[in-house]
Parts: C-alpha cells; sequence; structure tokens
C-alpha cells in the first residue's frame, strides 16, 4: 500500500512518500536501540520538561494539526483543535505523575526492605490508526518516554504528515531525536521489526485483524503486547431515563468522527416503553447536523477516511436489511466510492444479521428492544466486543449496578463514554487486552521488579 496523503473530501492526492526500505528502518532501530541505554538515565525532571514543552507546542500549533488531520483523513477542523488540545493535557498529566506512579512500592515481607520497582524496557513499537491520528500515538508516547522507554511509529499510511507532525513536536521540545521516530513504511516490515531483539513490546490500535497478526507474531517472539481493537458498544437506555437527554447524547456519540470511534456508541438499547420516543429524537439530533468540507468551521461532520471504506459499511448495511433490520433514517453514500456516508438509523436488529455482530465503524446507529434492565444487560453481553458501554437511567444505583455486569473496559452511567488521562482506557473479549492511559498505562512496557534485601546482619562480638 502507497504511503500517501489523501483527501477524502476531495478525492484528490495530496502528497506521495516514498516508504523507508528495510535497511533505512533497520538503521532508525539501532539509533533507537541505543537512545534506550541513555534516556533512562535521564530524572523524571528532564523527561517532564521535554513533555511540557511538547505540550506548549501542541497548543500553538493546533491549528496546523487540525489543518492536516482535516486534508489526511476527514475530520472537521474543529474537532481537530480539540484533538490536539487534548494531546497537551496527556503530555502534561505524564509530566505531573509520571514519577509518583513509578516510585518504588514498599512490600512487607520477611525481608529487611522489600520493594517493587519500575523500570523502562527499551524500544517499544507502537502500530496506531488514522481515526485519532495524534491523539491514539500520544495517549502511548507520552507515558513511554516518561517511563523512559523510547518509542518507534509505524503509523496509517493515509496520515504520512501527522505522523511527521507529532515527531517535529517531540523534537522541537528538546527530546533527542533517536527516542522518538516515525517510520514510513508498509505493514510488511511489521513483522520483521517485531522479531528483532532490539524491539522490547508492541502496542497496537486497529482492527482485530490486525491485532491477531501483530499478537501471533509477538508471541512468537515472546514480547509484551496491548491490544485495543474494535468495539460495537452498547448504549443502554431505560423507561425511568431522560429519553431526550440520552437521545441527544446518542447521536453525539455515535457521530464521534463521523462515527468512526472505537469507543462511539452503536448499538442503542432501548426498553420498548420508549424505543418509539427515544428513535424519533435521536432522528431529529442526526438529521440537524451539517456534513461538509472538514476545512469550513461549520462542519459537524465530514467524508469518512476513505471511499472504500465507505463502500464496505454500505455492504453491511445493505445485508442486514436484506437480513431483516429496518431502515428507520435513510442515508449513506449517494453513489459508490464516495466518501461522504449520511447518518442511517437501522432498527429490528435480530441474531444472524451482520449488523448484530460486526462492528459498524461509521454513523450508523443500530437500535434494539429490549424487555427491561436484565434483557438490556443480555444484549449488551451477546456481542464478541467489549470496550466502552452507557447505561442511561433515572436511578443512579441501578445505573452502577448494571454497570458491574456489563462486560466492557469502560461503563459510563448517564454520560458520554470518553478517553481520559486519568482513566484507564482498554478492552475485554476481541476488543483486546492492557490498558492505556492512568497510572495503569505507565506500568504496561516497564519491567515490575521484585527487590527483596535481608535484614542487617549484626556480628556477634568475639569472646576471649
Amino acid at each position: 500500500m502507497p504511503i500517501e496523503s489523501y483527501n477524502p473530501y476531495t478525492n484528490r492526492v495530496l502528497r506521495r512518500f516514498t516508504a523507508f526500505s528495510w535497511a533505512k528502518t533497520e538503521r532508525i532501530l539501532g539509533q533507537a536501540h541505543r537512545a534506550a541505554a541513555t534516556w533512562p538515565a535521564t530524572t523524571f525532571a528532564h523527561r517532564a520538561g521535554v513533555l511540557r514543552r511538547a505540550a506548549a507546542l501542541l497548543r500553538e500549533r493546533q491549528d496546523e494539526l487540525a489543518r492536516l488531520m482535516a486534508l489526511e483523513m476527514g475530520k472537521p477542523i474543529a474537532d481537530g483543535r480539540a484533538e490536539a488540545l487534548k494531546c497537551a493535557t496527556c503530555c502534561d498529566y505524564y509530566a505531573e505523575h509520571a514519577e509518583e506512579f513509578l516510585s518504588d512500592e514498599l512490600i512487607k515481607t520477611d525481608a529487611g526492605r522489600s520493594f517493587i520497582s519500575y523500570q523502562p524496557i527499551g524500544v517499544v513499537l507502537a502500530v496506531m490508526p488514522w481515526n485519532f491520528p495524534f491523539w491514539q500515538v500520544v495517549r502511548f508516547a507520552a507515558p513511554a518516554l516518561m517511563a523512559g522507554n523510547v518509542g518507534l511509529l509505524k503509523h496509517a499510511s493515509n496520515v504520512p504528515q501527522c505522523a511527521l507532525a507529532l515527531e517535529k513536536i517531540f523534537h522541537d521540545a528538546g527530546l533527542p531525536p533517536a527516542c522518538f521516530r516515525t517510520l514510513l513504511i508498509g505493514s510488511d516490515l511489521v513483522e520483521k521489526l517485531i522479531a528483532d531483539d532490539r524491539v522490547m513490546a508492541v502496542t497496537l490500535t486497529g482492527s482485530e485483524g490486525a491485532g491477531a497478526a501483530v499478537a501471533a507474531t509477538a508471541g512468537q517472539h515472546i514480547k509484551k503486547t496491548v491490544l485495543e481493537l474494535g468495539g460495537s458498544d452498547p448504549f443502554i437506555v431505560l423507561a425511568d431515563a431522560d429519553v431526550a437527554l440520552a437521545a441527544k447524547t446518542a447521536a453525539q456519540s455515535r457521530m464521534i468522527n463521523s462515527g468512526q470511534s472505537c469507543i462511539a456508541a452503536k448499538r442503542f438499547i432501548v426498553e420498548k416503553k420508549v424505543i418509539k420516543e427515544f428513535i424519533s429524537h435521536l432522528k431529529t439530533h442526526l438529521l440537524a447536523l451539517r456534513p461538509g468540507d472538514p476545512l469550513d468551521e461549520a462542519t459537524q461532520y465530514g467524508p469518512m477516511a476513505r471511499p472504500d471504506l465507505a463502500d464496505e459499511l454500505s455492504e453491511q448495511v445493505n445485508d442486514s436489511v436484506a437480513q431483516g433490520a429496518k431502515v428507520e433514517l435513510y442515508g449513506g453514500q449517494a453513489k459508490p466510492g464516495t466518501a461522504l456516508f449520511r447518518p442511517m438509523i437501522l432498527s429490528n436488529i435480530k441474531p444472524g444479521q451482520r449488523a448484530y455482530a460486526e462492528e459498524l465503524f461509521g454513523p450508523v446507529a443500530l437500535v434494539l428492544e429490549a424487555k427491561n434492565a436484565d434483557d438490556a444487560v443480555r444484549l449488551a453481553n451477546d456481542s464478541r466486543f467489549g470496550l466502552g458501554a452507557a447505561v442511561w437511567t433515572g436511578d443512579p444505583k441501578k445505573g452502577e449496578a448494571m454497570a458491574r455486569q456489563i462486560e466492557s473496559g469502560a461503563v459510563f452511567v448517564n454520560g458520554l463514554v470518553k478517553s481520559m488521562s486519568e482513566m484507564p482506557f482498554g478492552g475485554v473479549k476481541k476488543s483486546g487486552y492492557g490498558r492505556e492511559l492512568s497510572y495503569l498505562g505507565i506500568r504496561e512496557f516497564v519491567n515490575q521488579k521484585s527487590i527483596w534485601i535481608g535484614k542487617e546482619v549484626v556480628p556477634v562480638a568475639k569472646t576471649e
């Protein structure tokens, strides 16, 4: 696959890049490996200074970065600015808290002193997706760099300018160049990198198939992995909920990044008593959203990132309708081969349909009918995915009880599911394993070393 910037709104290639050869990639890996021997010797205060400067640059360059996202993958420019600012907040968060998160943890044993020491492991390879081209990378890079690791980024092939812009930010912030490098390579070289003994771990955000392939290679070479994969997040609305507010939030959640978000709500599981009311409100909110040029400040959703992704989504929708799903809101593509996909609502979602079992990565809302709260939890859990979930109810205690029963990495009660620096992020089942963000995220790629020191032995005095 070529390394190129392709504008999904204009259908034009903006720039093409020559993919790195293995010789060049291996040379950069060698530099990173050498840097992994020196970067950990720096103090937390020094690393924090670099991260804070990176945060400042993210804020200063937010317009430039937002423009790159708009051009390369169709993100509305206002959303791009928000993404850049969120990245800055994450850099500041780990600059502030990394030393605390990685300080020695005293453990009571039979020793004179025993503790867990958290130490960096070296070169971490990140295989990242296009949908949040800065946030996905920063939430790995900020904790990894603060822990004393170094990073190599293999970004999605359609966002090379975003990848290079982030590399420049870290370098301009004072990070030694070898400590973070963008590799403009195809997926064909990823396996060779993972196999190399100088790469100590891999983190991937992407599809189930990509995650399985990376995990298999890493397992063969005994490398630690963190995988954040797909999701088909349930959004439960009980009859006692504020249905109007739930539907407004549902539309917002479904349309995050033109529906191209792992934690966008996708399956709206609604109690029978309020399902018609919910669909009516949801339809109103979706129809009110303004599509258009991602560079236009008034645009609320842009095209999907590539025409082939919109084609694939159309196929999933058409197959599901043929299998019995009902169209409540017509939208979709104007014609095959185009990237703009208008919002759709499908109801009567049943087992056997593609919409019931698969992740629909785009602006299609799936409405499922639940008999009651227990049935809603059953439907929520009847999925191979388990990334995020939401519960809407007028009874927060009931919402908390349901949250504990739902099989997912995160559950938000009466709120929009989102990722944030303070809380761990990741999934269960086919949505992956391991955690990013919070103190758990920074501890994924460190050696959690047990150190046991015997009690002081007092020499016995000799007698004459």
